[in-house]
């Protein structure tokens, strides 16, 4: 059920992009039980115009390896699942494809669960 989309600057390889991927999938399904098989990943490199960040927003250092993921998903996930999937996500991360914490930025974007169709013009959770 969750879209994941991942903004980064234009120049990565595509394992280093697959790995962010991965990394995020795995977070779902360990933080938020997103079943095996529900991965929809949309991944944009952009120039240096197009990916406009704050560098020093909340004193937080970022480079130009940010990385900005948006995760559109159904409202039924506690605080404390949301906690555990950014920190799990930037964790993952870390370790591939290498990223430093401080350049992981996530959102949540949360929606009912009859606003999903996944094929065929079917509201499945509806």
């Amino acid at each position: 059920m969750p879209l994941v989309r991942v903004a980064l600057r234009r120049g990565k390889s595509a394992d280093y992009k697959r790995a962010i991927g991965e990394g995020v999938y795995k977070a779902m399904r360990e933080s938020f039980g997103v079943p095996e098989g529900d991965r929809f990943v949309v991944v944009s490199q952009h120039d240096e115009s197009e990916f406009q960040f704050s560098r020093t927003y909340l004193d937080i250092p970022r480079t130009d390896d940010l990385v900005i993921i948006q995760i559109t998903a159904n409202n039924t996930r506690t605080v404390e699942q949301k906690k555990a999937l950014f920190a799990r996500i930037a964790e993952l991360l870390a370790a591939e494809p290498g990223l430093r914490k401080e350049d992981v930025f996530i959102n949540l974007v949360e929606v009912a669960k009859e606003n999903w169709s996944f094929g065929n013009g079917i509201a499945q959770y509806a």
